[in-house]
């Protein structure tokens, strides 16, 4: 995101993972893991909404690791239809608890597919383990079975009004059956165009302590 962005690879799953730290000024609050949109449709870690959630997070003072999914921008392996995907997310999860070393909450977040990764990555964790902030952005609840989330209070779901790849519908029927507010960005479309800095103030007001 920026020239003090560490990049480096850990070992996968499938083989090695892309990954791209950044740190904020002074000892980190806490620390995010951010999940990149569809492998297969153009999505990579340095995807315009994942970078702007990551900005939210290092403006809170986070630590914020980002990764390219299995066979993207420098991942070793191939597609594995999301199965695969969730795995290298608690790969880059568990290596993140060792590289990153920041004290405060963990937080895990994803935008679309993404998002999916970040809700079943999420549910797999152990309790003691679990992220104490989830921040879901248009996530893919249409096409992946994306499991009901542990703690609602902890949970950011943001969707676009005119999303035409993941209907907000789709997202408004996964939420309702777990009492799971979600914000709605009137007139926006999947991929916040125009919007992100209103995506990055609702997340702020989300997060800030």
């Amino acid at each position: 995101m920026n020239a003090q962005t560490e990049r480096f690879t850990i070992e996968g799953p499938a083989g090695t993972l892309a990954c791209a730290l950044d740190r904020p000024d002074g000892e980190p609050r806490g620390w995010l893991v951010a999940c990149h949109p569809h492998p297969l449709h153009g999505g990579t870690m340095d995807n315009k909404v994942v970078q702007t959630v990551a900005r939210a997070g290092l403006a809170l003072g986070m630590a914020v690791l980002r990764f390219n999914f299995r066979g993207v921008g420098g991942s070793a392996g191939a597609w594995d239809e999301g199965r695969g995907e969730v795995d290298d997310a608690l790969a880059v999860i568990a290596a993140g608890r060792e590289r990153v070393g920041a004290a405060g909450p963990f937080a895990l977040a994803g935008f679309s597919f993404g998002g999916y990764v970040a809700a079943a990555a999420a549910d797999r964790l152990a309790p003691e383990l679990k992220p104490q902030r989830l921040a879901l952005v248009a996530p893919s609840t249409r096409n992946h079975q994306a499991p009901a989330v542990a703690d609602v209070d902890a949970t950011l779901l943001v969707h676009g009004e005119t999303d035409d790849v993941v209907p907000l519908a789709a997202s408004l029927d996964w939420a309702r059956p777990q009492g799971l507010p979600v914000v709605v960005v009137p007139g926006v479309g999947h991929f916040f165009h125009g919007a992100l800095p209103q995506l990055k103030a609702i997340v702020l007001r989300a997060w800030r302590p």
